[in-house]
């Protein structure tokens, strides 16, 4: 299966109303950068033991480690959870700036250094979700 399936069979894995939520994401992030790299991430490591929900990745950026190793990854990420969905915002160094930029104008959401979480799309101001992401592509641009 390859990237694009992935993802099509993890968005239609979803119970409504995550399904048409996701989607909607989906197509968001797909508009903001229509050519960026698309990822999933199955949610398990070497050794097929879960670590984590699965997400979809959107955008490229090396992450440098402190070793001096380095690794490609995703900008942008997308994931449901049990309580709602998270969008994961990856490679703000300033880890106040996600929650001091959009967190008071977002809506009804937890917003960490790298995280906007909220139960459904109808608690949130998709508009200042859109800003957030399109802050992070245009940041790596």
């Amino acid at each position: 299966m390859n990237i694009q399936e992935h993802i099509e069979q993890y968005i239609s894995s979803q119970s409504e109303p995550k399904r048409s939520e996701i989607e909607t994401l989906n197509q968001l992030i797909l508009q903001v950068s229509p050519n960026c790299r698309q990822w999933f991430l199955d949610g398990k490591d070497e050794k097929g033991k879960v670590v984590s929900n699965p997400q979809i990745g959107y955008g490229l950026q090396t992450i440098k480690y402190a070793d001096g190793k380095s690794k490609e990854f995703y900008q942008i990420g997308i994931s449901t959870n049990t309580t709602g969905i998270s969008v994961y915002i990856m490679g703000i160094e300033d880890k106040k700036y996600l929650p001091e930029k959009y967190g008071k104008t977002i809506g009804k959401a937890s917003v960490t250094g790298y995280c906007i979480k909220f139960k459904t799309l109808k608690d949130i101001n998709i508009d200042i979700l859109e800003a957030a992401i399109r802050f992070r592509f245009e940041a790596h641009s």
